[in-house]
């Protein structure tokens, strides 16, 4: 790295005060520690759960770099026990054949461990550190999901690509009167049904749906079913055996997807993580795609990630992008 293991020590020691909002929040114990270079430390991040550090490296670097790293956060924090994921731009075609490489299921330091259980404002979700390069929780998102708690009770909301139900979960917690979360993995929506139980929050099978997304839409706006609000939170690459999905090329058909089970009057919520993606762009891929299935539409608030654990420069702007729309 071309900081002096010193230089680094300072740097993540102000990194850490920058979040003293968060550290000193009782209801919070999951959030991002350094959001790389506007922390200043260039394609590297640090994400907390309780005392469990995931240092993710969105380069190649080399095994001495990586010590330096690492030998940095102990002499800065004295972290108890410390995860590493490799997440060069090739990582998801390597995920499958170099998992062991790219996210070691054993801890770098301390003690390695199965699962924890953090917060984010007050709600638990189970955090797995060793199941590959995703954990558990997008932390980005923190924000958005208590805006959407405060907006859904006694309403109905769809969870598109829930991964574990974090939407889910907030929206339960606000009051959903339904929430039906699709995924088109089995395993992470096990893991979703997990994390409502922890909150105390009552757990039907048949809203927790495995399948391809897409298909799942047509399939709901063939029968007439339509929901208050949609969540449509995608992966920036996603492959099924019916479908491919490039949030660059195709969010508006998402979009339109999506607006024609958006009951009238209710609102989308599209959400975007691709950092190549513009926001003008996206938000003019989501009008789009809004227009081509007939409806109409109004401005909602702008949402984004936390500005205290996800600072931003104008070199490096936020990744996350959150469109809300109300529907006619």
């Amino acid at each position: 790295m071309s900081l002096s293991s010193a230089s680094l020590v300072g740097v993540l020691r102000q990194a850490r005060e920058r979040r003293a909002p968060l550290r000193g929040d009782p209801r919070t114990t999951a959030y991002r520690l350094v959001n790389g270079a506007p922390d200043g430390l260039p394609d590297v991040t640090v994400d907390v759960f309780e005392s469990l550090h995931v240092v993710s490296l969105y380069r190649d670097f080399s095994s001495e770099e990586e010590e330096v790293l690492l030998g940095a956060l102990d002499s800065a924090w004295a972290p108890p026990c410390v995860y590493l994921k490799r997440r060069p731009r090739e990582a998801r075609h390597l995920a499958n054949v170099a998992r062991d490489t790219l996210a070691p299921e054993a801890a770098v330091r301390g003690g390695s461990v199965e699962s924890v259980v953090a917060l984010e404002n007050g709600w638990r979700f189970l955090i797995r550190p060793g199941q590959g390069l995703s954990v558990g929780l997008y932390l980005d998102m923190r924000d958005t999901r208590a805006w959407l708690a405060g907006q859904v009770r006694g309403l109905t909301v769809l969870n598109l690509f829930s991964y574990t139900c974090g939407f889910g979960v907030a929206a339960h917690a606000g009051g959903a009167r339904r929430v039906l979360n699709l995924d088109a993995s089995r395993r992470v929506l096990d893991w979703g049904e997990e994390n409502a139980r922890l909150n105390g929050q009552p757990v039907d099978r048949y809203d927790y749906v495995a399948g391809d997304v897409f298909d799942w839409l047509e399939r709901l706006a063939r029968k007439g079913e339509t929901f208050d609000v949609v969540v449509a939170d995608p992966p920036s690459f996603a492959t099924t055996r019916t479908s491919r999905f490039s949030a660059a090329k195709d969010y508006a058909s998402l979009a339109e997807a999506c607006a024609r089970v958006v009951s009238p009057g209710g609102r989308l919520v599209a959400c975007c993580n691709l950092a190549t993606l513009a926001p003008r762009r996206f938000e003019a891929m989501v009008a789009e795609g809004v227009a081509q299935a007939g409806r109409r539409s109004g401005g909602g608030p702008g949402l984004g990630p936390s500005p205290v654990d996800f600072p931003v420069s104008e070199e490096h702007p936020a990744a996350l992008k959150v469109r809300v729309l109300e529907l006619a």
